[in-house]
């Protein structure tokens, strides 16, 4: 028996779709109609279902609606107001299910399109792809905000022709706060679109559904089913026809419907910078935004393409026609106060988001939170782990339970980053206390098992600080190679933990971060690691650390010799030699020694280079120490033989191998050592023993990525043979030391 209860909530769900596609606030559509904005709230959460025709007309008026727009929003209003009590009819069984001939006029429940759409055409073409053959499901996902929505019904409206029986849509408003409809209320609406008499819709959700396929069995309809939570959601909704099309919008991946249903994804992401400057166009208009076209183009930017950002900066800027567009630009700038100018009332990035977030279990919110922490671009199981202090199994879970949820993104296999709006608002994120101070310690601990497989047998760094936080794993490193290709991997990321550490004031780490970096600023001597060393210096004596000070003045003397710079250099290994002396650190008085001769050497003094070297080893051999009085042998072999004295350095590259040779290795004291050994032969008449060092040098400087040992020795080379082969290896070294990130 019919109730005469009033339907339950359509009439809501349609107005607050059409009120935010086209861009309204409720105090503006209030504003505009005449309706205050309480009702409008009761109206839009279901309270008030049937509102007057007079009400229904003035919303329309203020929404911009044509003929058909205003008919569809006054029809849905008419099915909420109460009815006159009166028996329920059987339902029909399937057989006596009306033909679809039987029922005029097709249903048209679609919201009207979104206005300034633009560009899309990759998305749109994909969609039709993904829409064509026997009853398919098409399963449109991205993150909060994209313009999911808008794609979807862009493409409806412009293929409605290709569905002569109708177009059927649901909000499902499975991110949102107003709460999910039932799957009763939604299969009404579509039944009574069908034109099923209201007295025939069977109570149970089960029934409806069934009488609802029945219906689309032999129909071709179009069923849009926007803002699905999971796939639960959606099954129960899907028409099954052969001719029907359904359409489902996510934040969420949804694999399960692409599992049970074959459900094909198209993943629509943010804007280009060109297509977000159209979209601020078509808002604002051309005239304005082409009058600042840079300052256009760095909103886009600065909103990271995303639609939903890029249409509430549009409307504060209509809102404000004497404000400048770089004037918006400028405020955007501020990290602190993005988020806080990308919402507009209940709507913007970070409303959208923190639904999304609401969504989430909570071990999986508090690892989203503790990202925002990250001071790099990308994480992998191992930093995130570190970040919220639990175990990279444990974190490799939420990051894919957050990549299903867009909050971030899989950039390459087990490396993960955010959306900058999105690490934005993690940042504002309560993460617990030491989140930095964890993965800083990661990176510190990851760095010096990096060393270990990639310079095996070198001395240790440094100590490790007082207030070591060790993580829960630490990754292994089983080669050379995988140790190289984690520095390669990491490098920008380790220099953006550096400056973090540095601006909060954690010296200790700051300075321990950037020597871990040694080897990778031995292979790549050339990148500019001036400013970085300088930096570490900073700390180190912030630190009141003198054992630090001396390794980063030694490293950074260096460096400075490479650039040509030798009378800074010059400065700060006299400091650093000093240093170690005073402190009765024969082990780093020898590392100053060492590079003190490299620069005595570059000025041309090349006895004297000879002379601090062999007290280099002198000091190195009495603390016990291969490492460095190998290392201090590798030098001293390089000033004979650069002072023409083949013999002598012949010896001691020859004695510095034998009492240390790591062959397989590949390390780089290694490397140069079979280099001056190969041109001390040279030197002395022995050419093709000479030839064969030189290019064993070169071998496994190619293997190991020492490019610039690679370059070395193989222009040594052909200094002597004028191969064809070698002269493709030079070429090759040579073009991937000056083309590298």
């Amino acid at each position: 028996m019919d109730t005469g209860t009033p339907d339950t909530g359509a009439f809501g769900t349609l107005l607050h779709a059409l009120r935010t596609t086209a861009g309204l606030s409720q105090e503006e559509l209030a504003h505009a109609s005449g309706v205050s904005v309480r009702a409008l709230s009761y109206m839009e959460r279901g309270h008030s279902r049937g509102p007057q025709r007079r009400t229904v007309q003035a919303l329309a008026k203020a929404l911009g609606l044509d003929t058909a727009g205003a008919r569809e929003l006054e029809h849905t209003a008419s099915l909420g107001r109460p009815r006159a009590a009166r028996t329920r009819d059987v339902v029909p069984p399937p057989a006596a299910v009306p033909d679809a001939g039987a029922h005029t006029g097709a249903p048209d429940l679609l919201p009207r399109a979104p206005r300034g759409f633009h560009g899309r055409a990759a998305e749109l073409a994909a969609l039709s792809r993904a829409t064509a053959d026997e009853a398919p499901v098409c399963l449109v996902t991205g993150p909060a905000g994209v313009g999911k929505t808008a794609l979807v019904l862009h493409w409806a409206h412009q293929g409605r022709a290709g569905f002569p029986d109708g177009c059927l849509y649901a909000d499902l408003r499975g991110f949102g706060d107003t709460g999910e409809p039932a799957l009763m209320e939604v299969l009404r609406e579509f039944l009574l679109a069908l034109g099923v008499p209201h007295g025939r819709i069977p109570e149970s959700a089960n029934g409806a559904a069934a009488l609802f396929r029945s219906y689309a069995a032999d129909r071709r309809l179009l069923v849009v089913l926007d803002n699905a939570r999971d796939s639960g959601q959606v099954r129960p909704l899907l028409p099954g026809g052969r001719r029907c099309v359904t359409v489902v919008t996510s934040r969420h991946r949804l694999p399960g419907l692409i599992v049970t249903d074959t459900a094909r994804p198209v993943a629509v992401d943010v804007l280009a910078p060109e297509d977000g400057t159209m979209l601020l166009a078509r808002v604002l208009g051309t005239e304005r935004v082409h009058a600042e076209p840079e300052a256009a183009r760095r909103l886009a930017e600065l909103c990271g393409g995303l639609p939903l950002a890029l249409r509430v900066a549009a409307a504060r800027l209509a809102q404000r026609p004497g404000w400048s567009l770089g004037e918006m630009a400028a405020e955007l700038s501020d990290e602190t106060r993005r988020l806080g100018l990308l919402d507009v009332e209940d709507t913007g990035v970070r409303a959208a988001l923190r639904v999304t977030l609401q969504q989430l279990p909570p071990h999986v919110a508090g690892q989203f939170a503790s990202l925002g922490r990250h001071p790099g671009t990308h994480v992998d199981r191992y930093a995130a782990a570190a970040l919220a202090d639990t175990a990279p199994a444990t974190a490799e879970d939420s990051l894919e339970r957050l990549a299903v949820a867009h909050l971030v993104t899989e950039t390459a296999p087990g490396r993960w980053a955010m959306h900058d709006l999105v690490r934005l608002f993690a940042r504002s994120t309560d993460a617990g206390p030491h989140a930095l101070e964890r993965v800083l310690d990661h990176y510190i601990a990851t760095a010096l098992a990096a060393v270990a497989a990639a310079e095996p047998g070198n001395e240790e760094c440094f100590p490790l600080p007082a207030d070591h936080l060790p993580p829960a794993a630490v990754r292994e490193f089983g080669d050379r190679p995988a140790a190289v290709a984690w520095y390669a991997a990491e490098r920008d990321d380790l220099t953006l933990a550096v400056a973090a550490a540095h601006a909060a004031g954690l010296h200790g780490r700051t300075w321990r971060l950037v020597l871990t970096l040694w080897p990778l600023i031995v292979w790549r001597v050339r990148d500019g690691w001036v400013p970085l060393l300088e930096t570490a210096l900073e700390a180190a004596r912030a630190d009141s650390d003198r054992h630090g000070e001396a390794r980063v003045l030694n490293v950074l003397g260096w460096v400075l010799i490479e650039e040509g710079r030798i009378a800074e250099a010059l400065t700060h290994l006299g400091a650093a030699s000093a240093l170690a002396a005073g402190a009765g650190d024969a082990v780093a008085e020898a590392n100053a020694l060492i590079v003190l001769a490299v620069a005595q050497a570059a000025l041309g003094d090349l006895d004297e280079a000879a002379e601090g070297c062999e007290r280099a080893v002198e000091l190195a051999r009495g603390a016990g120490d291969r490492t460095i009085e190998r290392l201090a042998m590798q030098h001293l072999a390089r000033h004979r033989a650069d002072a023409g004295k083949w013999r002598r350095a012949l010896d001691t590259a020859t004695e510095a191998l034998a009492f240390d040779d790591r062959q397989g290795t590949a390390d780089v004291p290694r490397i140069l050592l079979l280099m001056v050994r190969g041109e001390a032969l040279l030197g002395l008449g022995e050419e093709a023993e000479g030839i064969g060092q030189l290019d064993l040098a070169a071998r496994e400087a190619e293997s190991s990525g020492y490019e610039d040992g690679a370059v070395r020795a193989l222009g040594v080379l052909l200094r002597v043979s004028a191969d064809a082969g070698l002269r493709a290896r030079y070429d090759a070294a040579l073009a991937r030391l000056t083309t590298r990130p």
